[in-house]
């Protein structure tokens, strides 16, 4: 068979040219995904018409869905999640599970979904990759604020991606038999895990990285392919989601990556410059092309877009109360309003809801575009915030240094 790539070199060029038009306005602070799914419902069927999604790009979107997954796993600070910031990140987990439920259910009372727990995990979650870049450009990522938004964030992500495959599996089983295979999946997970963690030990092999890692074997970086794409297929031949064996073999690589001789500290840029690189934006485009626009065009289902924005700061944004104490109360806000961001997770999910039938085009259209929004004002609106209470609080006197004769006895 005979593959054409007219689609993969449009859909390639979409994903070059998005944040290279956002490179022209650095003011605008407008992220890349936005442009990329807004351009891909563009030149996609809804709109242009360009674009029809086939089978180069079928596949090479699905991995840029695990590779967004892997690095997502990858971002989670386990030296972090302790002490404090870990009891307090997982009693708002809780508590945001709680309000993602109480919320689902009303939505389902007023007929508005088909399945309340289905959209209480899709609000869950946070996106961490877009958060984490505006934590960096404020300073905070190593205070105590920025900790508990960045512990919040991985168990958020984590645990959703934990409940979506234990409750909404494509092979349908029972919940019993979900946690069974997630329990085999995760004790695989951990051997191999310690496998490599001992293996690496071994100073010949160490060597042996060392000698091949900057070569054109780039060994490292195909070990961590091999990783992801191992336990993706054990996490497809369980029955379970792709996104769950993606986002595990991300976790493992933080655990098992930890090289106190920093013979590679390179090595994460090079998995995110083949991510971020190549095949997440094609997945992000896709995404757009795929978008029901359609389903946009009823009065009803557009004003879903407010009413899942404002759920998601119900869910997300809330339990950002169980800070106080820890920090001040406009930091407080401040993470309620990050923490509110949710978009890759609300894609991946409802992709699946889709799948399994849990979902309308209409609810999905709706929760994206909602994401879209979220993506689009609350990192911007949280990093405003945060660079204004810096320029508020009044500057330190500098240190009054004694002349010589005032430093005498």
């Amino acid at each position: 068979m005979e593959l054409e790539y007219t689609n993969l070199l449009i859909v390639a060029a979409v994903g070059f040219g998005a944040p290279l038009l956002l490179g022209f306005f650095p003011k605008a602070r407008v992220p890349s995904v936005v442009l990329e799914i807004v351009a891909g419902i563009l030149i996609g069927p809804a709109a242009l018409g360009w674009v029809e999604v086939d089978a180069p790009v079928a596949v090479l979107s699905a991995l840029g869905l695990a590779i967004l997954l892997f690095l997502a796993g990858l971002e989670i600070e386990f030296t972090k999640l302790r002490g404090q910031v870990l009891r307090l990140a997982v009693i708002g987990f809780v508590v945001s599970v709680a309000i993602g439920i109480v919320v689902g259910f009303a939505f389902d009372a007023a007929g508005t979904v088909k399945d309340p727990l289905f959209l209480a995990i899709v609000l869950c979650s946070t996106s961490l990759g877009v958060l984490v870049p505006v934590l960096k450009d404020a300073g905070e990522t190593t205070s105590r604020f920025g900790q508990l938004v960045i512990a919040a964030c991985s168990i958020a992500d984590f645990a959703a991606v934990i409940l979506l495959s234990l409750f909404f599996s494509r092979e349908a089983k029972s919940t019993t038999s979900q946690v069974l295979l997630l329990g085999g999946l995760v004790l695989v997970s951990l051997l191999v895990g310690l496998t490599i963690r001992g293996v690496e030990h071994s100073a010949r092999i160490r060597s042996v990285l060392r000698m091949l890692q900057d070569t054109t074997a780039q060994i490292r970086v195909r070990g961590a392919f091999v990783l992801l794409i191992g336990l993706v297929a054990l996490a497809t031949d369980l029955g379970l989601e792709v996104i769950l064996g993606a986002f595990i073999a991300g976790a493992i690589l933080t655990l098992v990556d930890r090289d106190e001789m920093m013979t590679h500290p390179e090595f994460r840029l090079k998995l995110e410059a083949i991510g971020f690189g190549v095949f997440i934006p094609i997945f992000f485009v896709t995404t757009g092309v795929r978008y029901d626009l359609d389903a946009l065009s009823d009065a009803s289902t557009l004003a879903k877009i407010p009413l899942f924005l404002l759920a998601l700061v119900a869910v997300r944004g809330l339990p950002a109360l169980v800070y106080r104490g820890a920090i001040t109360r406009s930091k407080m806000l401040v993470a309620a309003i990050m923490q509110s961001t949710s978009l890759p997770f609300i894609v991946a999910a409802t992709a699946i809801g889709r799948d399994i039938g849990v979902i309308t085009a209409a609810n999905q259209a709706a929760l994206i575009a909602a994401g879209l929004v979220s993506v689009l004002v609350f990192p911007a609106l949280g990093l405003a915030l945060l660079r204004r209470e810096a320029t508020s609080q009044p500057a330190k006197p500098p240190p009054v240094i004694p002349t010589t004769k005032e430093a005498l006895p």
